[in-house]
């Protein structure tokens, strides 16, 4: 069955697009939350009509995100965890304290933003990855430092 997607649904399609989908996807799913439309001759005409505005919106999001890209790379964010005589961490540095650090900084982002290949569990400087929108991507520099213990 042939749809157009309303919103854009991760790994799947974005806004505006028409693809093939299974008749019970399509039924179950992007239709019932208003995601999608079946592609029938009037529904085609209206997407024709709003293309220009999909386009538009897809062009600013993008400058968004590499204005915002600019700005995190120059972030250097530093936690402080407690750790062990050879520099390993007592636990590692989570998605969300990560998040955290950068809220104080003004960034607002999400956990499933971050490109965190695995976990961070030593001192030192760190450079962490950040999928800010399809394919803008950024990164900044994470300082990890001792607790001092009193």
């Amino acid at each position: 069955m042939k749809v157009i997607f309303l919103k854009d649904v991760e790994n799947v399609a974005n806004e505006g697009d028409v693809k093939e989908v299974k008749a019970g996807y399509a039924r179950n799913f992007l239709f019932r939350e208003r995601i999608a439309l079946e592609a029938t001759p009037a529904n085609m005409k209206a997407l024709e009509n709003r293309l220009a505005e999909i386009s538009k919106r897809e062009k600013d999001r993008i400058l968004d995100a590499e204005k915002l890209a600019a700005e995190i790379k120059t972030a250097a964010v530093r936690i402080t965890k407690k750790a062990g005589e050879k520099g390993k961490l007592y636990g590692a540095i989570t998605p969300q304290e990560l998040i955290d650090a950068l809220a104080a900084q003004g960034f607002k982002l999400e956990k499933k933003q971050l490109e965190l290949k695995e976990p961070i569990r030593e001192l030192g400087r760190h450079e962490v990855k950040i999928r800010l929108y399809k394919d803008v991507h950024s990164s900044f520099t994470l300082s990890v430092e001792a607790e001092n213990a009193r």
